[in-house]
């Protein structure tokens, strides 16, 4: 049986931080649903709860106020910094029997799936590919063509009903998203055009390999002027993709 770790910010929720000091979490579209349908499944939290004084303890009552009854196994929550894969082997020996590929975490950031992958664990990026992952069916990179006869309206309506996710609305008539086999063959149905560009986990080590260059101090992006100890220059195309030039080895 899986346990499945979420992130919170901008993957389950959107915090707020009252006048009073007190934190609030406002769930994220589509991410109840997706917790419901998995309720006989052990659940944990993997998450940054911030800095200062009792940062654990608000982010846990706030935890509970806007998710109550789904996060209940104290033993499966984890506040701390996902910049290594610590916390990640940490989360997995908690659960006290499953392996790391029995763990799925589940967040946005590309580069602590990364973290999270070293540790052994499956990864999703966004709740709706929850399922997926636990079944080690991948997530792609795609581009959807909106036809005559269909709106923006119409293709939300679509994506909501199956394992797709919007990313950006690049025009009326092209939205690039996220989504499985299955997402892409519900919305081809549909009557909408759908091209495959690339795993979206490809994508998360691309960028895992750039944040490590930038820490040891060895890259620059594109236009940057580069230093003695620059190896690599990096450049984002226009579809989000990272491409990483060399520019010589190390001495």
């Amino acid at each position: 049986m899986s346990v499945i770790f979420f992130d919170i910010g901008e993957t389950l929720a959107e915090p707020h931080v009252d006048p009073d000091g007190s934190l609030r979490l406002r769930p994220l579209p589509r991410v109840v649903p997706v917790l419901d349908a998995l309720h006989e499944v052990r659940k944990g939290i993997i998450s940054n709860p911030g800095s200062g004084d009792g940062a654990a303890a608000r982010a846990a009552r706030a935890l509970a106020e806007a998710f109550p009854g789904r996060f209940t196994d104290e033993a499966l929550v984890h506040w701390g910094a996902k910049d290594s894969r610590g916390i990640f082997d940490r989360a997995v020996a908690s659960t006290a029997g499953a392996t790391a590929d029995d763990c799925v975490f589940v967040g946005e950031n590309v580069v602590e799936r990364a973290f999270a992958r070293e540790a052994g664990m499956r990864t999703a990026p966004h709740p709706v590919f929850t399922v997926a992952a636990t079944e080690n069916r991948p997530v792609f990179r795609v581009r959807i063509g909106v036809p005559d006869g269909q709106d923006q309206s119409t293709l939300t309506a679509a994506m909501d009903e199956t394992e797709a996710v919007a990313v950006q609305v690049v025009s009326q008539r092209l939205v690039t998203a996220m989504a499985t086999a299955r997402g892409t063959e519900v919305l081809e149905r549909s009557g909408f055009s759908v091209d495959v560009q690339g795993g979206v986990e490809d994508l998360a080590d691309a960028e895992k390999f750039v944040s490590d260059l930038l820490a040891r101090g060895e890259a620059v992006f594109e236009g940057e002027e580069p230093t003695p100890r620059t190896t690599h220059v990096i450049n984002r195309e226009d579809d989000g993709r990272l491409t990483v030039r060399r520019l010589r080895f190390m001495q």
